[in-house]
């Protein structure tokens, strides 16, 4: 991987979690461990206003948001970007397994290690991003 773009230039990964340290903790080793810029909201409302201003290459939902679902704002973003899903990983303390099942959605349930959400997100953008 090229690690030589900029942060503005970098591939931009929305996180959506609405505790505030868990939100925090994620987009500082995403920002400090990937090459890539995460944005970080707390509810799907805010979610929905940042995907219609900001190319995004990865989605990181909390599954319980206190607006939505995870998955039900996973259903909004891809009903307004119907020609082309964004990768999708979804953090949920629960197994929603029957409502992720006809999604292309990657589960990785809490609690998790920090690692092993890295390396989800590398292998997701590398098939997103492959020039990078």
């Amino acid at each position: 991987m090229n690690y030589n773009l900029t942060k503005s230039q970098a591939p931009t990964i929305l996180v959506v979690e609405d505790d505030e340290s868990t939100g925090e903790v994620l987009t500082l080793a995403i920002s400090q461990e990937t090459p890539y810029c995460p944005l970080l909201v707390r509810s799907g409302h805010d979610a929905l206003h940042v995907f219609q201003k900001h190319k995004l290459n990865l989605l990181i939902l909390d599954y319980l948001l206190p607006d939505i679902t995870g998955i039900d704002l996973y259903d909004r973003i891809y009903a307004i970007n119907e020609s082309k899903a964004i990768p999708t990983i979804l953090m949920s303390a629960t197994n929603p397994s029957e409502e992720i099942a006809p999604r292309d959605i990657l589960l990785i349930e809490k609690p998790f290690e920090l690692d092993r959400l890295l390396e989800a997100i590398n292998s997701l953008m590398d098939q997103e991003c492959p020039s990078i």
